[in-house]
């Protein structure tokens, strides 16, 4: 397979004239589509908007390669589009985009395609060949260049391989997606070392797994290791060695300067006993890294919290309230079966999210002294805050044991993983959890749940505002995540109420952007209409990220509309005493409601609030032809 194979005249074009990013972005899904390969334009380009947000796809010196591996794309594909007098795209040496490709990729299948994909990107580090590209009289001289480039540099060249005992550099390079910066940032770095005369050998972590992995003899032969990654890599095996760590954008534009530390000697030794000390070029906050440690907690929480509340959900839905009140959710035979499944999976909720907090800070020692901290959390009282507290513990405990553990001889440094780091760090977070954490707050829990069962109708209603307004305030971020993990918690303790303001909260944004776009057509573009009735499916459904692409292209008024049509819906759903026993699901969840009729009243009317504020804050479009 070649570039060309991907890559069609259909899709492309030439001295293209757009606005601004978001412009050039819907114009390069449109070409994409020209292929046929997009089974739903909306959910892949929410797909591309949200790689953007890890970080954008301008990678500089005049290009960007938007890109998103999704279920929407049925077979990979291309498009690619050429702006003479170029456009700002956040690029990452501030220089405005003039030539794109946009990459489609299709979340299954074989991985073929990758190694195309990854040729283009090392293709287009060649200045004299990009300018060529941008200069293109016509398509079929751009597609006759790509094929000419990709036979001279990759079909006619000799295996050249080095046949060397070391390599003097070794490095690794990692995207969030694995397609084109993993390999950009490869190609980077073996240019600035041939140019430096030196041996370095790139590892990548791409989306179709590890190619060129790095050896345990060529890494004890290494002077020094870089790593520009914006992912997690495999890095224990690096313990000992002097080692740079950076982005993966900086291993495209600060090769020479990367390959330079390394030869010069200016690196730290990185240990694998304090990963976090001198080796990380850009340091992180203190709040982003506890941001990201709970996310990784979080993820691996969810599944099991929405698989097994939905369960439990159908267990009431199934029962026969009649037969035994006391009993509910077990009186017959097929909702008792729901309903274990359902208490075993939510069960595992807390010891994983305290397990994969620990595991992010301390690494895998760390993975089983959370597990315990968050079962003792969750059998001790404590419940969600105290899981919460134990997997940050855990995981720090882990690393003060492995900065102790290294003052032992090096003969006992194989029982450490299996026996030193489990034993001490069990017992010392058992310790902690049952005579430290467990008392005090357990204590909070329960006086917080007597606060919220003896709290009045007006605080309720505030409070419904508050979880409300956070799920559209920015639509899958951190304040979103972090009402509804508050949510799915507060289901935990018995308090319905708060997951029910939560979900209608987290549904009104998509609802009022596809409202608005039915009833006020003049305020949007025909390509927007059409991305509108599919939040439709996408509010129905909660999925708040329906909006994401909207509140990206307009965020001055598409997001405070939605928070005040989400606010109104929490605020109805507290004054209605609508409940919720499950932590996911939309409509399809709205037979296990308290008070249903209520519910459906607070939906509709925060998304019609939200439809009529989005109305007014947008002005009719005055080109004709957008309508």
């Amino acid at each position: 397979m070649r570039i060309t194979d991907l890559l069609k005249e259909s899709s492309i074009s030439l001295n293209k004239s757009v606005k601004n990013k978001i412009d050039a972005i819907d114009t390069l899904i449109d070409l994409v589509d020209t292929t046929g390969v997009l089974l739903n334009k909306s959910e892949y380009k929410i797909a591309i908007l949200a790689r953007e947000k890890q970080g954008t796809t301008g990678i500089g010196e005049n290009i960007a390669i938007p890109h998103a591996k999704t279920s929407a794309v049925s077979k990979p594909a291309l498009a690619s589009m050429v702006i003479k007098d170029g456009v700002d795209f956040d690029s990452l040496d501030g220089l405005p985009a003039k030539l794109f490709f946009m990459i489609a990729v299709p979340e299954s299948g074989n991985n073929l395609h990758l190694d195309v994909l990854s040729r283009l990107s090392v293709l287009l580090m060649d200045e004299v060949f990009k300018d060529k590209l941008i200069n293109s009289k016509s398509k079929e001289d751009f597609l006759k260049l790509i094929d000419n480039m990709e036979t001279e540099k990759f079909d006619d060249k000799k295996d050249d391989t080095k046949i060397e005992s070391s390599y003097k550099i070794l490095a690794v390079t990692a995207c969030p997606t694995g397609i084109a910066h993993t390999f950009m940032a490869a190609e980077s770095l073996e240019n600035a070392a041939k140019k430096q005369g030196t041996t370095i050998k790139v590892e990548t972590n791409g989306s179709g797994g590890i190619k060129n992995a790095l050896t345990k003899k060529e890494i004890e032969q290494a002077d020094c290791i870089i790593i520009a990654a914006d992912k997690k890599v495999e890095m224990n095996r690096f313990n000992g060695k002097k080692l740079i760590q950076t982005k993966v954008a900086n291993g495209i534009h600060k090769a020479d300067e990367l390959i330079n530390r390394a030869l010069n000697e200016k690196a730290p030794i990185y240990s694998n006993s304090n990963p976090y000390e001198d080796n990380q070029d850009e340091k992180e906050s203190a709040i982003r890294k506890i941001y990201k440690h709970l996310m990784n907690g979080v993820s691996h929480m969810l599944p099991f919290v929405i698989g097994g509340g939905i369960l439990i959900a159908m267990a009431f839905l199934f029962d026969d309230y009649s037969i035994d009140p006391s009993n509910f959710g077990k009186n017959t035979y097929f909702a008792s079966l729901l309903k274990t499944i359902g208490d075993t999976a939510f069960g595992f909720m807390l010891p994983i999210l305290a397990g994969y907090i620990a595991m992010s800070i301390g690494d895998r020692p760390a993975l089983a002294v959370g597990f315990v901290g968050g079962m003792l959390a969750n059998s001790g009282g404590s419940g969600f805050l105290g899981a919460l507290l134990a997997g940050f513990i855990a995981g720090y405990t882990v690393l003060a044991l492995k900065k102790l553990f290294d003052l032992l001889p090096k003969t006992l440094e194989g029982i450490k993983p299996v026996l030193l780091y489990p034993l001490f760090g069990i017992l010392l977070i058992g310790c902690i959890i049952t005579f430290v954490i467990n008392p005090p707050v357990a204590y909070i829990n329960d006086s917080l749940t007597n606060l919220l069962n003896s709290m009045g109708s007006t605080s309720k209603i505030l409070l419904g505002i508050i979880l409300g307004g956070m799920m559209a305030f920015d639509m899958g971020g951190p304040l979103n995540k972090a009402a509804y993990v508050f949510g799915t918690a507060s289901i935990a303790s018995g308090q319905f109420d708060i997951m029910a303001a939560v979900m209608v909260g987290g549904m009104v944004p998509p609802l009022s952007i596809a409202l608005c776009s039915t009833f006020f057509k003049n305020r949007f573009t025909k390509r927007e209409r059409q991305s509108g009735l599919t939040n439709y499916i996408m509010g129905f459904s909660f999925i708040t990220e329906g909006a994401i692409p909207f509140a990206a292209a307009d965020p001055l008024r598409v997001i405070p509309s939605c928070i005040i049509g989400s606010a109104t819906a929490g605020a109805l759903s507290m004054a209605f005493n609508s409940t919720l026993r499950a932590p996911h699901g939309g409509i399809f969840v709205f037979p296990v409601v308290g008070n249903t009729l209520g519910y459906i009243v607070a939906l509709i009317t925060g998304s019609v609030v939200g439809m009529i504020i989005l109305a007014i804050l947008k002005k009719p479009i005055q080109n004709k032809n957008n309508i």
